[in-house]
């Protein structure tokens, strides 16, 4: 049974606990060949107390696996080495609580279906980045107010 779609692409059965429970700050992994577009997206999801790493591909993230235990991932569709949903499907099998958001420039029903077969929490077109700061935004403020 395919999950409805919710606003900024996020898919119901997969986004929840994207933030980890034992702390406010996050662990990010940004997976995009494009250096300017990983640092775009560090400047707009980042916190200051947040442990932030980055890759140029799905190969360099699944190797980080081993040391790095990321609550939140994002991956851009196109980059070389192996294919981005293979890589979203491994950092899901050896880390379950991670949430992978695909940030891509390919607005694509096949994508966002591969997307969220590969158990993505979320898909955002490039176009609309912030889509991806209220995501993020949004599961920083619901997890706060948890701890009150």
């Amino acid at each position: 049974m395919h999950s409805p779609q919710l606003p900024f692409g996020v898919f119901s059965n997969n986004f929840i606990g994207l933030v980890s429970e034992s702390t406010m700050s996050m662990k990010l992994l940004i997976v995009d060949d494009h250096d300017g577009m990983r640092t775009m997206i560090r400047q707009l999801i980042a916190a200051p107390s947040d442990t932030v790493m980055e890759c140029r591909s799905g190969d360099e993230a699944i190797k980080l696996l081993g040391e790095f235990k990321p609550d939140c991932v994002t991956m851009d569709v196109s980059m070389p080495g192996l294919c981005a949903f293979k890589t979203a499907r491994t950092i899901r099998e050896v880390h379950p609580s991670a949430r992978v958001i695909f940030v891509s420039s390919h607005d694509q029903p096949d994508f966002r279906r591969a997307a969220n077969e590969a158990g993505a929490a979320g898909y955002i077109v490039k176009d609309n980045l912030s889509d991806l700061y209220l995501l993020v935004s949004t599961r920083r403020m619901l997890n706060s107010l948890r701890f009150c």
